[in-house]
């Protein structure tokens, strides 16, 4: 039997790729074993899927399944969204494939004292401060709002925007005015690495701490941790210039601002290190469960990685 010329395809590490890449209006296919995005025009744009921790498709866009494979097998996160990246409709799930790591989640987030400390540590890593003492999460989540619409203001002023309050309305996109489309845009951008890095790790997205009844509740806790030190400032400061086109404006600006902070390289640490927090060690499995037939092969990816 001949052997396969090339070694079989295996994800990277979240650490080692680029953070985002937007797709509107083409066709996602794998032609001569490369993942190309085919415009109207028939033109081919080779996307190197397996350096990608996110691929957001807006609309207008189409996947073959022998793209959704391709995107599977290196753990690139596809995520199908509404315009301006505000409205997320569905995502795949190239990752999440750790049931010992689910179990440990849920079990720090139904015990009471374990999520207070995982709250407690979010906070500490967020403001760069340990939260006041004998505060509930309620409580630390009331402070917290306080200050993040003082960071707001105070970002505002820096960068000579007019600012009132965060208000969009996701269902009118243009009603909104420049600074909150301009967060929303960039908010967008950090949801999506930070469920794939979520994912990559072999957690939940849905099993949050802070928040909670969303699909995506545990991203907005991780997402939260890192806003204001990338995508908050990037914000303010496209709105400053009011671009013709916002949106784009403010996803380059998040893009660089990603790969300037290495921000893919420090939110699965943070990940791990808000869990342990928690002071819970990660549950083994029981004596009576059947082990693996045919242990898994050892990967370049991480540990919530298929594959």
């Amino acid at each position: 039997m001949p052997q396969p010329i090339l070694p079989p395809l295996k994800p990277l590490p979240i650490k080692d790729r680029i953070s985002v890449v937007y797709v509107e209006r083409g066709n996602l296919d794998v032609i001569d074993g490369a993942f190309v995005v085919v415009d109207v025009t028939g033109v081919r744009t080779q996307i190197p899927i397996g350096t990608v921790a996110c691929l957001m498709l807006e609309p207008g866009t189409r996947v073959s399944h022998s793209a959704v494979v391709l995107a599977a097998r290196v753990g690139c996160l596809l995520v199908w969204i509404g315009e301006a990246g505000v409205r997320l409709y569905a995502a795949g799930q190239p990752g999440g494939a750790r049931s010992d790591r689910l179990l440990y989640q849920a079990k720090l987030a139904l015990d009471d004292t374990a999520r207070l400390k995982v709250v407690r540590r979010m906070y500490a890593l967020r403001f760069r401060e340990e939260p006041p003492e004998r505060r509930s999460v309620e409580q630390l989540r009331g402070i917290e709002g306080v200050r993040v619409r003082k960071m707001y203001d105070l970002l505002a002023r820096q960068y000579k925007v007019e600012w009132k309050r965060r208000n969009y309305d996701h269902t009118e996109w243009e009603s909104g005015d420049i600074p909150n489309r301009c967060l929303s845009s960039a908010t967008a951008c950090i949801y999506g690495i930070c469920e794939a890095a979520i994912l990559a790790a072999g957690y939940a997205p849905a099993v949050g701490f802070i928040h909670t009844g969303k699909p995506q509740s545990f991203v907005y806790d991780i997402a939260d941790i890192f806003k204001f030190e990338t995508v908050v400032p990037v914000a303010f400061r496209i709105a400053a210039k009011k671009p013709r086109d916002p949106e784009r404006e403010v996803r380059l600006a998040c893009r660089d601002a990603f790969r300037q902070t290495k921000l893919l390289d420090r939110i699965v640490p943070t990940i791990e290190e808000v869990l342990a927090a928690g002071g819970i060690e990660v549950p083994k499995a029981h004596e009576e469960a059947v082990t693996m037939a045919i242990p898994n092969k050892e990967g370049l990816g991480d540990a919530g990685h298929r594959g």
